[in-house]
This record gives structure tokens, sequence and C-alpha cells, in this order.
């Protein structure tokens, strides 16, 4: 028996689970087509939670993104999780108990990432992975991302998590937020500059004079997002985000694609488009 409760998550996220499914199965079909020349490549979760979820609406169990991963066939050549929490580390290798593919990491995922798994998956070595970065909120540093545009071997799904920026970070008035919260999107981001993709001036002076500045959509702010990842973390190809919604219909978080590779960009927007209109 689970020594942990399964994570519960709502119909927003069993949608992404499907997308990273249904891309990882074409990416890896396609890279162990390759051999000329033949290409190792990775299969990557730094968030990788206990490998099972429960779903808000019915409650059953249902596979999370290291569990789908394993049963892509053709497989990957190798798999690395990732997990803070003891618990599901401990769910992941019994998860892989079986198999010697699979490497169980414990600790932060933003050290074991730059540390120990992303120099696995170096262009020169004809290695190549795509990497899940799924944070629960903002606790994931830039250089993880900026790492991996750089090396150009690396894909990435990246959650932007727009709820607790908003609700932590981004208020209308932002002068009462904490010097501590500004530091975590910070973190995230990589530099201030998202406080200029946040908020614009006030577009009139109130009848007491100049009004506070007035806070960017959530698509303004994603979109800045996508452009600091082509023009700064060095992706050249990063498709229009999917927006996670709630059953309320508000954006919980925006899903991220990022490659080097254009045909990768093609798959990627197929289905992101897929899902938008089987959403709507």
């Amino acid at each position: 028996m689970d020594e942990f409760e399964f994570d519960e998550i709502g119909y927003w996220s069993e949608v992404k689970l499907d997308i990273i499914r249904e891309y990882a199965h074409t990416y890896s079909t396609i890279l162990s087509a390759q051999t000329k020349p033949p290409l190792h490549h990775l299969y990557i979760d730094g968030f990788a939670g206990g490998g099972r979820h429960k779903t808000k609406n019915s409650g059953d169990i249902v596979s999370g993104s290291p569990s789908n991963a394993l049963a892509v066939r053709p497989p990957f050549r190798e798999y690395h999780f990732i997990d803070l929490d003891q618990q599901k580390v401990a769910a992941l290798e019994r998860l892989a108990v079986e198999r010697s593919d699979v490497i169980v990491h414990s600790g932060d995922c933003n050290d074991v990432l730059l540390q120990k798994v992303f120099p696995r998956a170096k262009y020169e070595d004809y290695k190549r992975a795509l990497c899940v970065l799924d944070p629960y909120g903002l606790h994931l540093d830039w250089a993880v991302v900026a790492t991996a545009g750089r090396m150009r071997s690396i894909e990435v799904f990246l959650n932007f998590p727009v709820a607790d920026i908003n609700r932590n970070v981004l208020w209308r008035d932002r002068e009462g937020v904490s010097h501590t919260q500004q530091q975590r999107l910070t973190r995230y981001w990589g530099d201030e500059t998202w406080k200029e993709a946040a908020y614009k001036p006030a577009r009139q002076s109130g009848l007491f004079g100049s009004q506070p500045d007035e806070k960017a959509s959530n698509d303004e702010v994603a979109e800045a997002f996508r452009q600091r990842l082509i023009n700064v973390a060095g992706f050249k190809h990063v498709p229009r985000p999917m927006a996670m919604r709630n059953s309320n219909n508000a954006i919980v978080y925006y899903l991220y694609f990022a490659s080097s590779k254009p045909v990768a960009n093609d798959i990627v927007n197929a289905i992101f488009e897929k899902y938008r209109n089987g959403a709507a």
C-alpha cells in the first residue's frame, strides 16, 4: 500500500497529462528511428510526484507523467524522475523497481537538473531530452530554463503558474506586495523585467491626481514570458501556450512548450489546437 495520499488533480491537469503523453510518444518514435547518427534520448521529469494521481471529479487513480512515460513505445533510452518529497521518491522507486533505465533523484530539481541530469544530455554527445517542468508554484529557477535553451538538445514542457503569481505577487496595488513574494517571481522569471511586463501606466489621471499603474492581463504577461523564452533563453520555437482553466473558467496556469526544432513546434502546435478545440 502507498504510504502517502495521492495528489488530487483537476480536469485541466488531466488534459496536460494527455498532451505530454501524446507528444512523448511522437518524440520517442522520431528519435528512436534516427540512425545517421543514432541519438540517445532521455525523459526528464523535474517535479515528478509519486507517479499517480487522484482525480477531483471521480476520485479515480490515474497515471502521472512518470507512469505515462514508462509506458511509451518505443521507450526512451533513460528516464530521470526528481522529487523533493521522500514519500513520493519512494513511490517512484517502487514504480521503477524492475527498470535499469530509470534513475530516481531525491532533492531540489533546480540543483539536480543542473548538476546531474542536464550534463547527460549534451548536444555534442548526440544526446537529446524531453524535460517536463511542472512545479506546484514558483519553485523553478530561471537558470534551469536558460540552460536548457542554451544546450539546444533539450525540449521543455513548462508550467507557468499564473494563479500563484496573481494571488501572491501581481496585486493591483503592487506597493503592498512583500519583497519575499517579489523575489519568488524574480527567481522564476530570471530578473525584474517582469515588473515591466506585468504593469502599465494608468490610462488617465483620477480626480485626486495620478492613478496607480494598471495590472496587465494574464495573456499579456504570458506573451511577455513567451518572448523571454525565445529572446533570452534562446529557444527558437515557442508556440502560443495552452491556457489551463478550472471549473470556474479561471486560468490556473499556462502550459508552454519550447524547442530548437521547427518540426517539434509544428507537432505541439497541432496537439495544443486539438485540445483547445476539444475543451471549447
